[in-house]
């Protein structure tokens, strides 16, 4: 059972990051927007039983639930601490193969796609991941290239702002005419 080291907040004041002593997974990434999607996943359809939770994100030894914006936090943390406490380590979990970009981006040809999300990786998601949350490239259409926000980033408000400047700033490094939009 994974320790509570830590309760952090990230930029998004709907979302609070769990900092654990132990991995819950070794290196793979988990990210879910619903119950739904969660089904499959023992400790994100744990956290979504419990009312206001919106989003489940968690990687390594850090776990990020976003709420709706309903909920007081001081009281929200006390029911999500157990299931994360209880949750047994995926010592043994698998990626979804789609979680930081689609089949379609990752078996792209094209060098633009290519070298954004080496980029990407390199300079923009360990960031993200340090607040809570990731991103994944959906497509480029024609000179616009579509990400998804994850985790706490999913509804910060800064995402859709700063961190958008900043991607479309180095994306525009690469190539002059891409556009970056949030979906």
């Amino acid at each position: 059972m994974p320790k509570i080291k830590e309760i952090e907040r990230t930029p998004n004041p709907d979302a609070m990051r769990f900092v654990l002593g132990e991995p819950l997974t070794n290196g793979v990434t988990k990210s879910y927007e619903n119950a739904s999607d969660a089904e499959n996943d023992e400790l994100a359809s744990a956290l979504f039983s419990i009312d206001h939770v919106i989003n489940v994100y968690y990687v390594d030894k850090y776990v990020t639930v976003t709420q709706d914006g309903d909920a007081v936090w001081s009281e929200l943390l006390r029911q999500l601490a157990p299931p994360i406490r209880e949750a047994t380590p995926q010592t043994d979990a698998v990626e979804d193969e789609e979680v930081h970009a689609t089949k379609e981006v990752q078996e792209t040809d094209d060098p633009r796609l290519q070298e954004i999300n080496q980029m990407l990786d390199e300079q923009v998601r360990p960031y993200l991941l340090a607040d809570g949350g990731g991103l994944k490239i959906l497509g480029l259409d024609g000179n616009r290239l579509k990400v998804h926000y994850q985790g706490a980033c999913g509804t910060c408000p800064t995402a859709t702002s700063g961190t958008l400047y900043a991607i479309e700033s180095m994306v525009k490094r690469i190539d002059p005419e891409i556009q970056v939009i949030s979906v």
